[in-house]
């Protein structure tokens, strides 16, 4: 699989900065799914790796738990920032993250870790940061996500327009030196229309392809095509996600 262009990732975030909050349904849904599954306990120190505009992290910080915000887009940060979500804010790759180790409590990433090129690698770094009887907890999408896109997108140009996300087997694999608990939920999203389904991915920043980014705006005649393509559910245009939660355990 061709390496992850991180700069493209984080100018395709950047651009969604200032719109993110109209459009992040799948990410506060995925969030309080990740939450359902920690106990209900105190956190003093924790991560937020791949913040975004500060949604979680603002939510810890009001747990009381002191909040360090980390994520590749500088104006993600600045947004963060801007609505003081955390204590403390790292422009870093969660691949290569320049802070010592065993420093929180929890190292949350929530719809992060698709973006990087190894999985492994980004895991064993939020494990690293992770003090002894602490978590790493996490939720990625797998392969299979986006169905409708790349439905619709076949009758277009005969090409998916969905990224590569990980199968499900690749994820175990990839966590297999960790004791670990997981779980698979889909999240459908309902939307009135493609456009409008378009909209929301394009809204949080998640157009970014690994094979490159498609520049061309839709004509007229593509949306028409795209529209009829689309399955659809009593007259809406369903957007399905699969996740993967993962829970670790800090020896």
């Amino acid at each position: 699989m061709p390496q992850v262009d991180k700069q493209a990732v984080a100018a395709a975030f950047g651009r969604a900065a200032s719109v993110y909050l109209q459009h992040d349904s799948l990410q506060r849904q995925s969030a309080a799914a990740l939450l359902s599954k920690l106990p209900a306990q105190p956190v003093p120190r924790v991560l937020d790796a791949g913040c975004g505009p500060g949604g979680m992290s603002r939510y810890w910080r009001e747990q009381g738990s002191l909040v360090t915000a980390l994520d590749l887009s500088a104006p993600m940060l600045e947004e963060a920032q801007r609505q003081a979500a955390a204590d403390h804010y790292l422009l870093a790759d969660i691949e290569a993250i320049p802070l010592a180790d065993a420093q929180f409590d929890l190292a949350w990433s929530n719809l992060a870790v698709q973006w990087c090129d190894n999985l492994q690698v980004a895991i064993a770094e939020l494990y690293r940061l992770v003090r002894p009887g602490g978590r790493v907890a996490f939720t990625t999408l797998i392969a299979g996500s986006l169905p409708e896109v790349a439905q619709a997108w076949q009758a277009v140009d005969g090409r998916p327009h969905v990224n590569r996300f990980m199968p499900v087997e690749a994820v175990h694999a990839a966590l297999s030196g960790w004791r670990y608990r997981h779980y698979q939920p889909s999240i459908r999203l309902m939307f009135p229309a493609a456009l409008s389904a378009m909209r929301s991915l394009k809204g949080t920043g998640a157009t970014h392809l690994h094979e490159g980014r498609n520049h061309r705006p839709l004509t007229r005649s593509q949306l028409r095509q795209l529209q009829l393509a689309w399955p659809q559910q009593q007259g809406h245009c369903p957007l399905t996600y699969h996740l993967f939660i993962g829970i670790i355990e800090r020896d």
